[in-house]
């Protein structure tokens, strides 16, 4: 498996049995011929530290993962997306100031100018595409190519909110940001990459697949596990932009590099990259250019995640220490993001707070005063916390059958996502990603609508923004909605006329005419507000 490890100059604390020790025992669980698993590397100083494969890429030929085997990284592609917007502005092709519309003028003018820096940020307003087509009824093993984004992404006719105004994680920015690349630069995004990044920095396993139909020798697959046994996690993107990198983490080491002494990009690269971006009061954001800008344990980090299909991913740079850490996971349920910062800690053991916030134990009492409904009314978003108490586990409350972490008396977290914080008080709770600003919901005892008042919403609803029906019918007791491909999903009420819809579907919120009589519905599901729909009669 091709493992290799070296100390760090000067770092006498460790030896370097001990920190591939220390590493090993974290993917031990993965180290299987029969399971898929992951691949690291660590780079310190420009040299490669240590370098492993877990598990196996390709579970019916058998082949292992190694440090050279291809992954697909989801999320972690933003960076060299907007490098490459970087590197146009500094050839005065374009300026992130610009309207998008300057490029792409089938965009929709929504009466305030989207700059390219919006989309750099997730500051633009736009729609998640993402979260579009599973409301317009695509699944995502589907084929999706760039002008099916394109497509739905400028149907759009309103936006989440004005340009500028706040931070909402947004794949259309990055789809929009590969086209620019192309119709400026008279090359595609791949073409692009491959010639100002990949081929100088020697990253000779790396593309963007812009076809889903190509063969990549040596490339992993993804799984996924439901208690059933492994099962393929297809993925069919011929979308880049927000992701479709593929890499290695070898490769990704040489990037990593790059942000510590640049090869490309010019003097200035790393404060370009790592510059945070700015609300429109001035507020700045913990998103820079396709990775956050923020400390891990009191220490300076260049992070970012990724995770589509069955690829878990996160790579992350800490430039003090002239450190990199690559994990790439081909199993949805293995927390990439969480197991690449406990490699790291061992390497950072002299720098880390070991103050460090550590989990604790909620009694049960105080766990089911915490479950409970919790309503945001500007967003019409229910948030719904579950306790969970059986005899495999401890007591817990999830989300989304997310098991969430208590880490203070009045404050949890998401197991998988450590960085969401979830602050409560006598009115309710402040979700906090840490990177935007913080979102108060108000706890609320969930709404009993009558069977009368149930039937007064069924109906078929249209939006022309998605083209498609969505159709509301009564069952029972309680509400179902049916659409194209997902089948039938119920609602649950929550608010007045607002319902969530099962599985983390999202929220629905019905509206009335003058004379009181239902006219629509609106759809929210995170990344989405107010997706309107028009009752047919």
């Amino acid at each position: 498996y091709n493992r290799l490890g070296k100390i760090p100059h000067g770092d006498t604390t460790m030896t370097i049995d001990t920190r591939a020790q220390a590493v090993d025992a974290l993917f031990t669980q993965w180290a299987k011929s029969d399971s898929p698993g992951c691949t690291v590397a660590i780079m310190q100083d420009g040299e490669m530290l240590y370098k492993q494969g877990y598990g196996m890429a390709n579970l019916e030929y058998n082949i292992p993962n190694r440090p050279d085997t291809i992954y697909h990284v989801a999320s972690v592609s933003k960076q060299f997306t907007t490098a490459a917007i970087l590197m146009l502005e500094s050839d005065g092709k374009l300026s992130i100031e610009d309207d998008v519309r300057q490029y792409i003028p089938e965009l929709h003018d929504f009466g305030d100018t989207i700059q390219i820096q919006h989309l750099i940020h997730h500051t633009s307003g736009l729609r998640d595409q993402w979260n579009l087509l599973v409301a317009a009824g695509w699944r995502m093993d589907d084929v999706i190519t760039i002008e099916d984004a394109l497509g739905l992404i400028s149907a759009q006719r309103e936006l989440n909110f004005k340009p500028g105004d706040a931070y909402t994680y947004c794949n259309s920015g990055y789809t929009l940001m590969a086209i620019i690349v192309e119709r400026v630069s008279g090359k595609s995004l791949r073409q692009f990459c491959a010639e100002r990044i990949f081929e100088p920095l020697g990253m000779t396993r790396t593309h963007f697949h812009d076809n889903y139909q190509e063969i990549v020798r040596g490339r992993a697959y993804s799984y996924s596990n439901n208690g059933d046994g492994f099962k393929h996690a297809h993925l069919m993107y011929s979308n880049v932009g927000p992701t479709s990198l593929f890499t290695t983490v070898e490769d990704l080491m040489l990037w990593g590099q790059n942000y510590l002494e640049p090869k490309v990009g010019g003097e200035d690269w790393t404060a370009r990259m790592t510059e945070h971006g700015m609300l429109n009061d001035g507020e700045p954001i913990a998103y820079a250019s396709g990775v956050l800008n923020r400390p891990h344990r009191g220490v300076p980090t260049i992070e970012h995640s990724g995770g589509d299909a069955g690829f878990r991913t996160h790579f992350a740079t800490f430039p003090d220490q002239k450190l990199s850490v690559a994990v790439f996971a081909n199993l949805g349920s293995i927390r990439a993001s969480v197991v690449a910062m406990q490699v790291a800690d061992i390497y950072l053991s002299d720098a880390i707070d070991e103050d460090a916030t550590e989990v604790m134990a909620l009694s049960s009492e105080r766990l089911q005063e915490l479950a409970g409904l919790y309503y945001n009314e500007s967003t019409t978003e229910s948030l719904s916390l579950e306790y969970k108490d059986d005899d495999e586990a401890e007591p817990c409350l999830t989300l989304y059958d997310l098991k969430m972490e208590a880490i203070a008396e009045d404050r949890l977290r998401l197991a998988i996502v450590p960085g969401m914080t979830f602050q409560f008080d006598e009115n309710g709770l402040t979700v906090n990603d840490n990177i935007g600003r913080p979102v108060t919901y108000t706890k609320i005892e969930r709404a009993t609508p009558s069977a009368e008042a149930l039937a007064a919403y069924a109906g078929i609803y249209f939006s022309p923004e998605l083209d498609v029906p969505y159709t509301i019918t009564l069952k029972d007791d309680h509400l179902v909605l049916t659409r194209r491909k997902y089948g039938s999903q119920n609602l649950s009420p929550t608010a007045e006329d607002a319902f969530l819809v099962e599985n983390n579907g999202g929220s629905v919120f019905f509206t009335c005419d003058d004379a009181g009589n239902v006219s629509g519905l609106n759809v929210t599901n995170g990344r989405v507000r107010h997706l309107h729909f028009v009752r047919e009669e």
